[in-house]
């Protein structure tokens, strides 16, 4: 399947200011770019790094009094369906050491606190199957609902208040695996989102020696997701983060099926 994304950002600035953008899908074996053009209004500075696990890259930018982009790319999605509940989780002694950080707690998904519920509520399952159990019982238990959230709320508060969006889904879902000692992280993503669309969050989780998305919002399937980075949580995988006083005019993201 290809997907066609169109994503527009416009923020006023105040003076010279520095920003790091990530917008643009990630070049992976499950998911190819077949084109992609990146437009930027007039700029000081502009180099491209490397993202968490080298997965995708992020645009350093500085600018002045105005930051718009349009981002376009075709990319053809080359993920099957997974059933999770067959997939065991890999032992932890036998886990890589690049996944082993996606196994601590982090700013918004405190799995610590979370141990002693996960092991009462989940305890007669493991693995993909327990990924599947707490999947389920998030969108059960969670009411998706914008505005109930902030760029601050962490996964416990979202278990508390039982609402939120898909970063919070994602954080909540991220917690209760790595309380499970299965590694979790967050990837951000375009999706085929019901309007008005916007940038997608969801988790993935590390099992039987790869990574497999998991979203618990019920919103997009992991067949039909582009990923453009990943994290710990959504502190590493902000589209847009400014390093000063930005207004914003207008934001749109696209996604439509295109083959």
């Amino acid at each position: 399947m290809i997907l066609s994304i169109e994503t527009y950002l416009d923020y006023q600035l105040a003076g010279l200011t520095s920003a790091i953008l990530q917008v643009e899908a990630a070049a992976m074996p499950d998911q190819a770019i077949l084109s992609s053009e990146l437009v930027l209004s007039p700029h000081a500075h502009f180099s491209r790094v490397d993202s968490d696990g080298s997965l995708g890259q992020r645009v350093l930018l500085e600018l002045s009094n105005r930051l718009e982009t349009t981002y376009r790319a075709r990319v053809e999605i080359k993920r099957p369906p997974v059933d999770l509940a067959g997939l065991p989780a890999t032992p932890i002694h036998l886990l890589p050491g690049p996944v082993l950080r996606y196994l601590m707690g982090s700013r918004f998904c405190p799995s610590d606190r979370f141990q002693n519920y996960v092991a009462a509520e989940f305890g007669d399952s493991a693995g993909g199957a327990r990924i599947q159990a707490m999947r389920d019982w998030i969108r059960t238990h969670l009411t998706y609902v914008p505005g109930e959230s902030d760029s601050t709320t962490t996964a416990l508060e979202t278990f508390v208040q039982r609402r939120g969006v898909c970063r919070d889904f994602a954080h909540v879902m991220i917690t209760l695996a790595r309380a499970s000692g299965i590694p979790a992280r967050i990837a951000s993503a375009y999706a085929l989102l019901e309007p008005p669309q916007d940038f997608h969050a969801v988790a993935e989780v590390f099992l039987d020696g790869g990574w497999h998305m998991v979203d618990a919002t019920g919103m997009a399937r992991p067949e039909e997701m582009a990923r453009i980075g990943v994290g710990r949580d959504a502190a590493d995988v902000s589209f847009l983060t400014v390093y000063g006083q930005a207004t914003l005019i207008r934001q749109s993201v696209e996604v439509r099926r295109d083959g």
